[in-house]
């Protein structure tokens, strides 16, 4: 075990989503010594587990005002700060046949209330901006969504903490409190790599471990009741739409339509799980045959688009138990102080949200901190870009780091951002590719190995988006297990660990298994089993 010094922090932020990343930033950038500790990998659960919607907030201008001036709010600032993991593609709101026209006047009305420009277009005219739109529309407003890629949005967060001197901790998970009486002045941790147990310190101690926040609180002996709504989602092969499509209707399942990268995903559902399902989601296939047919309403080029795979996700809501499915339920920011709550000193609670409003929630959380600990300085992160951001479009920053960018070069920008100037470029090698659908480069792969806290496969797919496209990791898994293995020195754990990765890309797959998705989902076990002999392991 490491001295005690080195185990001593200001702060100890429990849990690697977009929330405690972000928190974990703004503790570090206002100059407290932060340790952040995920039992997985970063954004492996919720954040990472969403439709990847930047919110305007329009969605709940009329059920929820405040999460709505949330939504909007923190909207202009990440496109400011975070314009390297944004594409400000606008949204529209339109009404179909079976819908409520009348709604449409409430919904601008309500938009216009909270701060959220709404502009109501002819019909025609937002046919003509999106082709993919449904041609039976009878009313639309434009509304400044957009996507966020919340893989890129964390790691951001937790670069940018490092840069200022915070510890991460992956794959180890918090088993207990160190307590003082009344005080919880530390953790107990399991680091699931080298089986070993060891004791950080701090004063103060965050938990932002979304829908398992209540566990986390409960081993200190606070109680948080958590609604644990599942969420399913689809992800189709192409980027069919160029602006984000939703229902001008209350919120229901399946009417909203993100564009984002080379793909675009329809969701969600809403439906209560018990806890114990909570680390296994699965998306059956009912679900699947209603995001199906609800996302035709929408687009109904989505018939003929293949389906790469379903995924689903749990919200951290916080409970209402006459609410069977969590639609009506407050998307608002819980924060909770344990010690005039219950009595529990040194422990802080940040839940609820969205990942809209992590920025704001990680403010909320660290100015509690602060006040906690005295500590005068204030919120860097409103104008503060993230590493990568701040800098220009894509277009602009290849530019400022090569003469005549390659399409990877550009493509890596589009990640990275500025940051691809660190990501050695020049050689044929650095530029071949490891990832053909996301036009991922090697040097990319060896870059995230290398910086990014990459531990394997399903780690490197989060940083690079390898396996993400349309072969969904068919030939490029391969290809990043060579480079894995090779930084690693262990060819068999490399082995393994292309069995695990492509396990785990079936368990998305085989809901959607059907024609075209069904003959590929063949011919990559094929490949694995009998070319390169790993069907004895899956």
């Amino acid at each position: 075990m490491a001295s005690n010094k080195q185990n001593e922090f200001d702060v100890i932020v429990i849990g690697g989503g977009i929330t405690g990343a972000g928190t974990a930033r703004d503790c570090s950038l206002r100059g407290l010594k932060t340790l952040l500790i995920e039992r997985n990998d970063i954004a492996d659960g919720a954040t990472g587990r969403n439709h990847g919607l930047l919110h305007s907030g329009a969605r709940y201008a009329v059920t929820d005002q405040e999460s709505a001036t949330e939504c909007i709010q923190e909207n202009m600032i990440l496109k400011k700060v975070a314009n390297h993991c944004v594409d400000d593609t606008t949204g529209f709101f339109i009404t179909l046949p079976e819908d409520d026209l009348a709604y449409q006047a409430k919904f601008v009305e309500s938009c216009t209330k909270a701060g959220i420009k709404a502009e109501i277009l002819d019909p025609e005219e937002a046919k003509r901006l999106e082709p993919s739109v449904n041609p039976d529309i009878i009313g639309a407003v434009r509304v400044p969504d957009g996507s966020v890629d919340p893989f890129r949005l964390c790691s951001s967060n937790v670069v940018d903490a490092k840069l200022h001197g915070a510890k991460v901790l992956v794959y180890n998970e918090v088993i207990g409190f160190i307590k003082a009486g009344d005080t919880i002045t530390g953790v107990k941790v399991y680091d699931k790599q080298t089986h070993e147990t060891a004791e950080y310190r701090a004063p103060i101690t965050v938990n932002a471990g979304g829908i398992w926040g209540h566990k986390i609180a409960g081993m200190a002996g606070a109680q948080i009741g958590m609604f644990p709504a599942k969420g399913a989602l689809l992800i189709f092969a192409h980027r069919v739409n160029g602006i984000v499509l939703n229902r001008c209707r209350k919120p229901a399942n399946a009417d909203i339509l993100v564009p984002g990268d080379t793909v675009c995903v329809i969701g969600t559902t809403s439906t209560r799980v018990p806890y114990e399902e909570c680390d296994n989601m699965k998306v059956t296939p009912e679900e699947v045959s209603l995001l199906i047919s609800e996302g035709e309403k929408l687009a109904p080029c989505l018939k003929d688009t293949r389906i790469l795979r379903a995924y689903a996700g749990v919200r951290p809501l916080v409970s209402a138990d006459n609410d069977p499915s969590g639609r009506n339920i407050s998307r608002g920011i819980v924060l909770f102080d344990h010690e005039t709550r219950d009595g529990i000193k040194g422990l802080i609670t940040i839940t609820g949200g969205k990942l809209m409003t992590y920025r704001l929630m990680a403010e909320m959380a660290t100015d509690l901190v602060c006040k906690k600990l005295n500590n005068g300085n204030k919120c860097e992160t409103r104008t503060t870009p993230l590493p990568g951001s701040g800098e220009g479009d894509v277009k602009e920053v290849s530019k400022k780091i090569w003469a005549n960018p390659t399409t990877a070069q550009k493509a890596t920008v589009g990640r990275a951002g500025s940051f691809a100037s660190k990501i050695g470029m020049q050689s044929k090698e650095d530029l071949s590719l490891v990832c053909e659908c996301e036009e991922v480069p090697e040097s990319e792969v060896n870059n995230a190995i290398q910086n990014l806290d990459v531990h394997n496969l399903v780690d490197l797919r989060r940083r690079t988006r390898v396996g993400m496209g349309t072969c969904q990791g068919e030939l490029c898994a391969c290809r990043a297990a060579g480079l894995l293995g090779k930084a690693h020195g262990c060819a068999e754990r490399a082995r393994q660990d292309l069995v695990d990765f492509m396990n785990e890309r079936w368990k998305g797959i085989y809901p959607v298994a059907r024609g075209e998705s069904l003959r590929e989902a063949e011919f990559t076990e094929w490949v694995y089993s009998e070319c390169l002999g790993l069907g004895d392991e899956q």
